[in-house]
């Protein structure tokens, strides 16, 4: 959870999953009965129309639960320095702290546990959870419903949805059929599953009490959260938020709380959104976003307002400008700022789109044609596929130079290769000295630009041989050499 989801009250993460492929599970019907009462119905219903309340959910549990799972993670706690004691010159006691109480020590990197939910959706072992659940985890364990542990792969996550899928290694599971959350109405019942606060597998009740919700994080992250008052604590993040027919219909992810705790205000990545999101990382390891490179504001009643367009993207090429208010996409009303982007994000780049457009009190169409979203496709995959990671056990994590990057390390325009943006203190990179912000040019002579590149190359030294790796840092240009622990 980042601060820019801290507003005047807390957002608080959970732990959870959902996940893609095939769902064989067979939705199950509750036993009703009917009772007449005076709330309002819908216009479609009429007053006389009973409405239908169950005695009871015990029959969805127990198709529902079976697929939820608990994670566990453990991760690196960032290390930090402890401040030495100060002895006067020639004091006996400064040689027992190292170069006579100068200075201070490196803390070793303490190890850090977490907790979360997930759910199994392929009976081949994929789990869908939050991203925030796994998010630096250098292992992860699913304990599955019947007590069973079992190692979890990372296959990949996307921050901007708070979304991740795990892999197990294991045949015929419990799955969890994937509703469409689109479906859902406000006031619809709903039952959220997890593991809060770690005391076990807990089903709560609710309702839909509002869909389409934006926390306005301005983090880039994609939001269009269903709204529960089904109880969610820590520990239901990634869970399960199912309909009375058993289907998964969202990922439990935040509660909005100004003391930590539910009162009644949840939040869940609906499961169309899951869904979309689960199927790219597994077949490609990344989410492919649409981009229409125009800033969008808020507009007095319906559409976005255009704020800004981006020299040389789709909304200029298309012929838009600032002022302008989109009123339609696609044949449809873009009824708000929020929706829109999402609708724009979920079409895949190359994609040719049709927009209504409001100038100088004139309606006007035009066509765009969208462009990669690269910001938003910060993706990470598992250990072996990361783009991030060069190797695990040099315990450096590299990334290409993107001009972001290089404005902020201040980096001169003939600097090529891929920046360090982590170092493991234990690791072998740190023993050799390389630290965050170096740029790696070359590796044993060969230039690098991306992180397979530095892997392949790093990979390659068999001989027992140090590799040797050209660093620039800052103004100079180091050689260093780096052997595998």
């Amino acid at each position: 959870m980042t601060s820019a989801r801290a507003k005047a009250a807390a957002l608080v993460l959970g732990l959870g999953l959902a996940s893609a492929g095939v769902w064989s599970a067979t939705p199950v019907a509750p036993k009703t009965v009917e009772a007449a009462i005076s709330a309002p119905v819908t216009a479609a219903a009429s007053l006389s129309d009973p409405v239908r309340i169950t005695t009871g959910f015990a029959d969805v549990v127990a198709k529902v639960t079976p697929a939820v799972v608990t994670i566990r993670v453990e991760a690196k706690a960032t290390p930090q320095m402890t401040q030495l004691p100060q002895f006067p010159e020639g004091s006996p006691f400064g040689d027992l702290f190292g170069q006579r109480g100068r200075g201070g020590r490196q803390i070793p990197p303490q190890l850090q546990r977490g907790l979360g939910s997930g759910v199994i959706v392929t009976n081949d072992g994929y789990i869908l959870t939050n991203n925030h659940v796994i998010d630096n985890a250098t292992k992860i364990s699913i304990e599955l419903s019947d007590r069973r542990i079992v190692d979890g792969k990372l296959i990949g996550a996307d921050p901007a949805s708070d979304l991740a899928v795990v892999k197990i290694d294991a045949k015929g599971l419990p799955v969890l059929p994937i509703g469409d959350s689109n479906a859902m109405r406000v006031g619809d019942v709903v039952l959220a599953v997890g593991n809060p606060l770690g005391i076990g597998q807990t089903v709560t009740m609710g309702i839909v009490s509002a869909k389409g919700r934006a926390m306005g994080a301005g983090d880039g992250s994609y939001e269009d959260f269903l709204q529960t008052d089904a109880a969610i604590n820590s520990g239901n993040s990634g869970g399960a938020l199912v309909n009375t027919a058993g289907e998964l219909v969202g990922i439990n992810s935040q509660i909005l709380s100004p003391s930590g705790g539910n009162i009644g205000i949840g939040f869940a990545v609906p499961s169309n959104m899951a869904k979309n999101v689960m199927d790219q990382l597994v077949a490609n390891g990344r989410v492919h976003r649409g981009l229409l490179a125009a800033g969008l504001g808020l507009n007095k009643s319906e559409g976005a307002l255009v704020s800004g367009v981006t020299p040389g993207g789709a909304a200029e090429k298309a012929g838009i400008k600032r002022g302008d208010v989109i009123l339609g996409y696609q044949g449809r009303p873009v009824i708000d700022t929020n929706s829109f982007r999402n609708e724009i994000a979920a079409t895949r780049p190359g994609t040719t789109i049709n927009l209504q457009v409001l100038r100088d009190g004139k309606t006007s169409e035009m066509t765009a044609t969208l462009a990669e979203n690269d910001a938003a496709n910060n993706a990470r995959r598992g250990p072996e596929d990361r783009e991030g990671e060069s190797a695990s056990k040099y315990g450096l994590t590299v990334e290409p130079i993107t001009p972001e990057i290089a404005r902020e390390l201040e980096l001169d325009r003939d600097v090529k290769g891929v920046v360090i943006t982590n170092v493991d203190p234990s690791g072998a990179a740190a023993s050799a000295g390389l630290r965050e912000g170096d740029v790696i040019q070359q590796v044993n002579g060969k230039p690098v630009r991306t992180a397979e590149e530095v892997r392949s190359a790093l990979n390659a030294n068999t001989g027992g041989r140090p590799s040797v790796l050209l660093i620039a840092r800052g103004n100079a240009t180091v050689f260093v050499p780096l052997r595998a622990k």
